[in-house]
């Protein structure tokens, strides 16, 4: 039986440079639903202990969590996928793991054959969905002539100052959420003239004026990594802001040009 198409929340934790369990407690404590890791983030057991945690203490039921991993370019062949992926389970203490990523679609990949050890994957029950990280369009519907599984999701940079249009409508296209990571664009947003205004106009921060932008966006999530609890907070009541259309269009006007991890 085919799983649920993945729902995410508008605003989940990337856990990139956490290094701290009482961190992830606490991001659950305060409703994070969507914790998102990977192998090459070598935290994937900080986020295992800080959900065994909340679990022990009953913040929260396993089955409202999504947890999240991705696979890096060094481990894309078929026998180090499952591998790599049997070890990510371990090191995060989980039977099964939500979504897992095919983090960038380089060194080691073949879709030819790394894609079919992910259905693999899937079908065995070690793995919930399937997702996709820094991919073109052409990669995307490459994947897609490929998987068995759907693409539950697209992992791709996304911020006031890098936005691709192009992959948020093939997003909608397929009716699959675009995850917008470094949604902060690296802490720069609080020198974006143009995202500073429309926060000095709503008395709040740049930050929140970003996330509110992106969850505005049909079919877009965002994972901003935060570690103290007011940040962390912050976060997801960006969510209430309510931006005009007139503030979305100054932001949407800014030049889109500024990567911050390109391959």
């Amino acid at each position: 039986m085919d799983a649920p198409p993945l729902e995410l929340p508008s605003v989940g934790l990337g856990t990139m440079g956490i290094d701290d369990p009482a961190v992830i407690e606490t991001a659950l404590e305060l409703g994070y639903r969507h914790l998102d890791t990977a192998q090459i983030y070598e935290n994937e057991a900080v986020v295992g202990e800080g959900l065994a945690r909340a679990l022990e203490s009953n913040v929260v039921d396993r089955d409202d969590v999504t947890v999240a991993t991705k696979v890096w370019a060094d481990s894309l062949a078929p026998e180090d996928v499952r591998r790599t992926t049997c070890e990510s389970l371990e090191r995060l203490g989980l039977e099964t793991v939500d979504l897992l990523y095919v983090h960038r679609p380089i060194d080691t990949y073949d879709p030819e054959t790394t894609l079919p050890a992910f259905d693999d994957l899937v079908a065995d029950g070690l793995v919930g969905h399937v997702g996709v990280s820094n991919f073109t369009v052409d990669e995307l519907e490459r994947a897609r002539g490929i998987l068995d599984s759907p693409i539950a999701a697209h992992q791709a940079e996304y911020h006031p100052l890098f936005q691709s249009e192009e992959l948020l409508e093939q997003a909608r296209e397929h009716g699959s959420p675009l995850v917008g990571y470094a949604p902060l664009s690296g802490g720069r947003v609080r020198d974006v003239e143009a995202v500073a205004s429309v926060a000095a106009k709503h008395e709040t921060t740049p930050e929140a004026v970003a996330i509110a932008w992106l969850v505005a966006k049909e079919g877009v999530v965002t994972i901003p990594k935060a570690s103290s609890r007011s940040h962390l907070a912050a976060n997801l009541e960006a969510v209430e802001l309510e931006l005009e259309s007139e503030d979305i269009g100054r932001i949407d006007a800014l030049e889109r040009e500024e990567e911050l991890f390109p391959e």
